[in-house]
């Protein structure tokens, strides 16, 4: 083995070679099982030597004989402006890497899911990637890394997500096949907790499975809010690749109000250009908010129409019925605020309300987005409603929230520009209330003039005029028109033009994580927030939060399974809104 030892240097991937002392290397020597990667110096490239455990990989070779060599030491070796551990820090635990199969030398994308064993991951992230790939949406080579702390093997992760996985039910040749295959893409790290350390045996795994040739990089940061800066920045110093472009998902609350915000963005600002940084909210990947551009700037019909001479008022509505309320534990202090209101509720309301755009590239729509945003006059607490669900349906309270976090915001807003000047826009988001509903409810103003007040000396009161586009709980687009009743007499009725989305169209519609997964792959950046449009929500929110941090905005109790605190019906009535969902 002394032999062995007199080589001049070790190396944890081709682009990061340290050299090492003979006497570093005596001192490394232990009985873990990591193998490492040994050549001498006029070796350009080497291979890892052959581990007897997971790893199964040529043998490497020197002075005619193959070496196989376990090192302990996990001190950080420092090389100029690179850090690197030593092999046994980078290799061991790693799961294998081929398992008899080869995904291609080169796959064109590897997209890493750190936190690949949370509920997010395995409900949400994998088998939408899974879905992507069994309907040709992938790039033909790709290859997926699950990254967490638990001790798995590359099988045990594969086993977990194929419990989740589903083909289309309108496509199921060879469903069996396809999930198999793409398990098989599938690879497993345990980073351990160091976030720097695991980032650099992230960084070695995919080199290996990338191979030599361009490769495009996605992280998607299934972590904690409190983890985000530093596991971002582990990534930016040690596992972009340099053979194609780096992207990072980043997934909501983007912070818990302007200064938390403002410290998270200027972190991953420092690491990251903002071009790489994808902040994703699921509900912006619903087809009724990718159809809102659609709906506004492709039907002659609505454009002269969309603007306060026509429209009264506009309704955003968010709510979750008992059973079916999102988990709570990942909220703080601002609740629903910074869950659902803070992107979901104003980028719906930036789409709706902003000008054309140039054209539809993403920044082109985001320059639109943030105008909008920035016209928006901040709320003040008396136009707001905040309520809390006393208990679970269990009567039990729930302990994950705090004693402030609200699951009910309702609110007034109004667009200070030429377009929407005076026209309320009335937000209600609530979870465990008694309706299961996503939809925008846009009324148009009364006619002028009714030409049947009276019929017979009977008054006869005209519906107000809606556009209703339904998200949940079927897709649909609905128009309230009045219209004439068959008979004799006059007699008027409100009916609804109806377009709904499942009778209309015999295919099953992407989950919304499906489709911004594949934005993010193609670089279409519109329904991801920039930073100055984060910056400009919480702005609006910021007075409410200030006085909610100062315990001055009483937080109301309701029921679950109601329809939310009774004094949203006098805020409506304050700003002159029937509110026709009740």
């Amino acid at each position: 083995m002394a032999a062995a030892l007199s080589l001049s240097s070790f190396t944890a991937s081709p682009e990061r070679s340290i050299n090492a002392s003979p006497s570093f290397l005596l001192r490394s020597i232990a009985g873990s099982a990591a193998a490492i990667r040994i050549f001498p110096v006029a070796a350009k490239h080497s291979s890892l030597c052959t581990h007897s455990g997971n790893i199964s990989l040529n043998s490497c070779w020197y002075q005619g004989r193959a070496w196989s060599m376990s090192l302990s030491g996990i001190t950080p070796l420092h090389d100029g402006e690179h850090v690197a551990v030593s092999s046994a820090a980078i290799i061991s635990n790693v799961s294998s890497l081929t398992d008899g199969t080869q995904i291609g030398r080169s796959p064109a994308i590897s997209i890493a899911v750190i936190g690949a064993t949370g509920e997010l991951a395995r409900r949400k992230i994998f088998p939408a990637l899974f879905a992507l790939y069994y309907s040709g949406q992938l790039p033909q080579k790709f290859a997926i890394f699950g990254y967490s702390r638990k001790e798995l093997t590359d099988e045990d992760l594969r086993a977990i997500i194929a419990t989740t996985l589903t083909c289309r039910i309108d496509e199921q040749q060879n469903c069996e096949d396809k999930i198999e295959a793409f398990l098989k893409r599938i690879h497993y790290l345990n980073g351990g907790f160091n976030n720097r350390e695991g980032m650099l045996k992230l960084h070695v795994l995919m080199e290996h499975v990338e191979g030599k040739f361009e490769t495009n990089r996605i992280f998607y940061l299934s972590v904690p809010q409190e983890a985000l800066s530093d596991v971002a920045l582990s990534i930016a110093e040690h596992a972009k690749t340099e053979k194609g472009w780096n992207r990072i998902i980043i997934e909501k609350p983007f912070g818990c109000n302007s200064l938390s915000s403002h410290r998270l963005t200027s972190s991953l600002l420092s690491n990251f250009e903002e071009k790489q940084l994808y902040r994703i909210d699921h509900l912006l990947g619903r087809n009724t908010i990718e159809n809102l551009t659609v709906l506004r700037f492709s039907n002659l019909v609505f454009m002269p129409l969309w603007n306060r001479n026509y429209i009264q008022s506009v309704q955003v509505i968010f709510s979750e019925e008992v059973g079916m309320q999102t988990p709570t534990g990942h909220l703080d202090a601002s609740g629903i605020i910074g869950d659902v209101v803070h992107s979901h509720i104003l980028q719906t309301i930036a789409l709706l309300a902003m000008e054309p755009p140039v054209t539809l590239d993403g920044e082109d729509v985001r320059n639109e987005k943030v105008k909008v945003l920035r016209s928006i006059r901040k709320i003040e607490p008396s136009d707001v409603i905040l309520g809390r669900y006393d208990a679970n349906p269990q009567g039990k309270v729930d302990g994950n929230l705090s004693d402030l976090a609200p699951t009910y915001f309702s609110a007034a807003l109004y667009i200070d520009n030429a377009r929407w000047d005076g026209v309320p826009f009335l937000i209600k988001a609530g979870r465990g209330l008694n309706k299961n509903r996503v939809e925008i409810r846009i009324q148009f103003r009364h006619v002028a003039g009714n030409l049947y007040h009276k019929d017979n000396l009977r008054s006869v009161e005209l519906a107000t005029n809606e556009l209703i586009l339904r998200d949940v709980p079927e897709e649909s687009i609905l128009v309230r028109i009045n219209n004439k009743v068959p008979g004799l007499g006059m007699h008027l009725d409100a009916s609804e033009l109806n377009l709904l989305y499942k009778d209309r169209y015999d295919i099953e519609v992407p989950d919304s994580y499906e489709q911004l997964l594949h934005d993010v792959i193609d670089g279409d950046n519109h329904l991801f927030m920039r930073s100055d449009e984060v910056a400009a929500a919480w702005n609006i929110l910021s007075t409410v939060l200030h006085e909610m941090g100062n315990f001055n905005v009483v937080v109301e109790l309701y029921k679950l399974g109601s329809k939310g605190p009774d004094e949203a019906a006098d805020l409506w009535a304050k700003h002159g809104v029937q509110w026709l969902d009740e």
